[in-house]
């Protein structure tokens, strides 16, 4: 079972997926870069979540 923090991030990771590829179709690339930015924070969330994860299993 996810976590919150895994769930949260993944769904930032998606979000910003969808983000920067709007952006790069419009041609806006504060939308893109802000997408890209958030792809990397839901990554990191994620990663948190599965190191937690990680240690409760221990």
């Amino acid at each position: 079972m996810a976590n919150e923090h895994q769930t949260k991030g993944k769904a930032k990771d998606l979000g910003g997926k969808v983000k920067e590829e709007a952006g790069d179709l419009t041609g806006n690339d504060e939308m893109k870069h802000d997408g890209q930015a958030d792809q990397a924070e839901g990554k990191v969330q994620k990663g948190y979540g599965d190191a937690k994860e990680s240690l409760k299993g221990n």
